[in-house]
């Protein structure tokens, strides 16, 4: 593993991440383009000294916290970073929650303040009250003609920006002093407060940005994955920024018409998806090279494992290739990946510099070449730990080592292959069985849309797979379990087909789109 990354003992990441762009004569170059406007990095400086006298005005000090549910338009990167010129801590929340679950972590994160798009408050509106710590609610992007019922009766985002001054400097933080907070995606059990500090986006941005992407400022990055999410806020707002690349903002959901379209108009060069998107891009007719990027020159996919025929089939179409890895909300981004130009589908490809990586047993003994073990991982961007959660951060963050709930084997080669979650595993006459070995064979039938496989009791009490599946819109059902089934056998093996499957309309998914398998068990 590398050495960390050298900084000074005041050391604040905006300085590195908009500053520095300033001084390499990038004041005029725009920094993020959403639908609606776009921020140079100039503009950027300037409006982040101004958000950051916004929260002097409110009484916000340095190490509070504030709450961000914002959509991805420009004005997310002026909180996000305005925040941490002024030593205050950001906490990004999921934009596809529910009320109780907004209630919970603005509870749990103690913020004082919410800023909070204006198309997402009535969502929130209902449990606002009885926060004792919450002090203020301001809303961003409120419509013009808003008639004080909603968004009206709350301070708005640009008249308070309006009035702050442009001159502010930068608070100087440490380099291991909290910058701003992640809430894990909660696939079981209550989401996790996870903290990371302020050299964690510059160290993913030099390992894995420009390590593995050769990202560079003529970049254009477009990222379908979600400011809020891990993954693309480490390939929005750490990554591109650290080179003075551009970035696009998408605010709705990234459906694959929006996503064609927002290739098609910005010709963005890094493209970064998840597997459901490019499963669904690919689904859709009009997804075909002339209605995308004309200088798309990578696409990244992450959130969970990439199928192997996906990849294939999108690069065979597209003409560009998938480079997939693995990340985690822990580790902040991509801690294991394939490399451009050496892409092996079917793996989370090879460690890299900047993270070592171990594969144990039960009993946290190394396994040998080809064995079933959970990956742990080290490196420089691991969060410090949860918050408030002492037994579950020992149980993740072991020292330099952080456990990551996934079970994998390596090959001779040194690529690494997903066999699924620790909890998802399972065994079928004494051998274990991976899911996703499983799903990978399912959805490379063209019938197959999405598969989840889960293990589940016989009616002898043994474990068999049982396979839950959306099928494309053209398949029949008519026969297609045994079609299935001998599809699987040849693919992988006669003794991991599943036993069962179930047709379902769509699966069950947490909002950052991995699949929950513990929902489908019986």
């Amino acid at each position: 593993m590398a050495q960390p990354l050298q900084h000074p003992r005041q050391y604040n990441v905006t300085r590195d991440l908009i500053d520095s762009n300033i001084t390499r004569g990038f004041a005029e170059k725009p920094a993020f383009i959403d639908p609606q406007r776009s921020l140079t990095y100039g503009g950027l400086q300037s409006e982040t000294h101004q958000f950051a006298n916004l929260l002097d005005g409110l009484g916000i000090r340095r190490e509070s916290r504030i709450a961000m549910l914002m959509f991805d338009t420009v004005d997310y990167p002026v909180v996000f970073f305005g925040a941490m010129r002024a030593g205050v801590i950001p906490v990004c929340l999921n934009t596809l929650l529910t009320a109780d679950q907004y209630r919970y972590m603005l509870s749990d994160s103690r913020v004082e303040a919410l800023f909070v798009s204006a198309g997402l408050l009535a969502v929130v509106k209902p449990i606002l009250q009885g926060l004792d710590c919450l002090k203020h609610i301001i809303v961003v992007d409120s419509p013009a003609d808003d008639d004080g019922s909603q968004a009206g009766q709350y301070p708005d985002f640009a008249s308070l920006m309006s009035a702050a001054g442009d001159q502010y400097g930068v608070v100087d933080t440490n380099p291991d002093e909290t910058a701003f907070w992640l809430y894990s995606s909660g696939s079981t059990g209550e989401p996790k407060g996870t903290r990371h500090v302020h050299s964690s986006l510059a160290y993913v941005a030099e390992y894995y940005g420009k390590g593995i992407l050769d990202i560079r400022h003529e970049d254009v990055v477009f990222a379908a994955a979600k400011l809020f999410f891990a993954y693309g806020l480490g390939a929005g707002l750490g990554m591109a920024m650290s080179v003075g690349a551009t970035v696009v903002l998408l605010p709705g959901r990234p459906t694959p018409a929006s996503v064609l379209t927002t290739l098609k108009q910005y010709n963005p060069t890094l493209f970064f998806g998840v597997p459901t998107l490019y499963a669904a891009m690919l689904a859709d007719p009009e997804c075909q090279p002339q209605n995308s990027s004309k200088q798309l020159r990578l696409c990244i996919s992450a959130g969970e494992a990439l199928p192997a025929d996906i990849g294939q089939s999108w690069q065979q179409r597209m003409g560009v290739e998938v480079v997939d890895g693995i990340g985690s909300t822990e580790m902040l981004h991509i801690f294991l990946s394939n490399r451009p130009g050496k892409v092996r589908y079917g793996t989370s490809g090879q460690e890299f510099e900047g993270y070592r990586l171990r594969l144990v047993d039960e009993d946290g003994a190394d396994v040998k070449t080809g064995e079933i073990g959970e990956l742990l991982v080290a490196g420089g961007s691991a969060a410090e730990g949860y918050w408030n959660q002492r037994a579950k951060s020992r149980n993740t963050f072991a020292g330099i080592w952080t456990h990551t709930g996934d079970k994998y084997y390596r090959d001779e080669d040194g690529y690494y292959h997903y066999c699924g979650r620790t909890d998802d595993m399972f065994k079928v006459s004494g051998r274990w069985v991976s899911p996703f070995e499983v799903e990978q064979a399912l959805v490379s039938h063209p019938s197959v849309l999405e598969a989840a496989v889960v293990g589940e009791e016989d009616q002898d009490g043994l474990v068999k797979a049982k396979a839950f599946v959306v099928l494309n819109a053209t398949a029949e059902k008519d026969g297609l379990f045994e079609v299935l089934k001998n599809h699987v056998k040849s693919e992988i093996g006669a003794w991991k087909y599943p036993r069962a499957i179930e047709f379902i309309d769509e699966l069950p998914k947490t909002a950052t789109g991995k699949i929950q398998r513990f929902k489908l068990r019986g």
